[in-house]
């Protein structure tokens, strides 16, 4: 309001002297109230500014009061939060009590397994060492011995043993089953079991019926070569045949049924030999 007071009167005084002043004195007034007119311009456009910031101001105090209640709120939940956990605090560390104590039996345990693999396998190797002993190095690559769990399998292929559908021994199979006779005779208390097993392929013979009668003749071939050939004692032998149900390979491939197509030879320990051996099993070391 003030400077517009100063206006009207610059302009009055203009006008009173308008006709004794001269016209470089009139362009003068004239840049002097256009200079005033800008400021008060320019006056207007700064008190609209002022107002609007203020207005701005308020809605933020008012965002600021409000996220201040918020924070309030979450405060008084953590508190709570906090207060319950102190008051299950004593529950809680007993549960964790117990769940230690179940992690350190369940550690023992594991413990005992690995330490019993460890002296299966010391056992596994000690058998496999001590019923090899009697083959050179020619004769292992003929016969395939493996130790699993105490007990020996020797397993042979039938075309190195009978002619395709026969359960008659052949001459070349006497070598290799007298090798296998040293192995039984280092173990003259232990039982001797042999299986015989085919693959699904039918047989077509006047005098067998089917490959359980394939398989049970040619396990007592064997068991009768043993016996008769190479003086195993007969207690300690027993035949069976599995037929096509026990297979190791695939029988939809030619190779798979030639595997399938085998005599096992099953040395196994009495009881009181095999708790023997696990005493003379040698430790494990550390």
């Amino acid at each position: 309001m003030r400077l517009r007071s100063l206006t009207i009167a610059a302009v009055a005084a203009m006008l009173g002297l308008t006709g004794c002043v001269s016209n470089k004195k009139y362009v003068a007034l004239q840049a002097e109230h256009e200079s005033l007119q800008k400021q008060y311009n320019a006056s207007q456009v700064e008190l609209a500014e002022t107002r609007a910031n203020g207005k701005s101001l308020e809605t933020l105090l008012a965002q600021a009061r409000a996220n201040n209640e918020e924070l309030k709120r979450s405060h008084a939940a953590l508190q709570k939060s906090l207060d319950n956990s102190i008051n299950q605090n004593t529950q809680g560390n007993a549960n964790i009590s117990k769940l230690v104590d179940e992690i350190n039996a369940s550690n023992r345990y594991i413990k005992q397994l690995v330490e019993a693999k460890s002296k299966s396998d010391s056992l596994n190797l000690a058998l496999t060492t001590r019923l090899t002993r009697s083959l050179d190095a020619s004769e292992m690559d003929e016969v395939n011995v493996k130790v699993l769990k105490g007990v020996v399998y020797i397993s042979l292929a039938d075309n190195m043993l009978f002619k395709s559908g026969s359960y008659d021994v052949n001459e070349r199979a006497m070598e290799t089953l007298g090798k296998i006779a040293k192995i039984i005779k280092d173990y003259r208390d232990y039982d001797v079991l042999v299986e015989g097993n085919t693959d699904p392929v039918p047989i077509n013979r006047t005098n067998i019926r089917n490959n359980w009668d394939l398989s049970a003749l040619r396990a007592s071939s064997i068991v009768q070569v043993l016996q008769n050939d190479f003086g195993i004692d007969p207690s300690r032998l027993t035949a069976a045949g599995r037929g096509e149900f026990n297979p190791i390979a695939d029988n939809t491939t030619e190779v798979g049924r030639q595997r399938n197509r085998r005599t096992e030879i099953i040395i196994t320990p009495k009881l009181d030999q095999f708790l023997d051996l696990i005493d003379k099993a040698p430790e494990t070391q550390e």
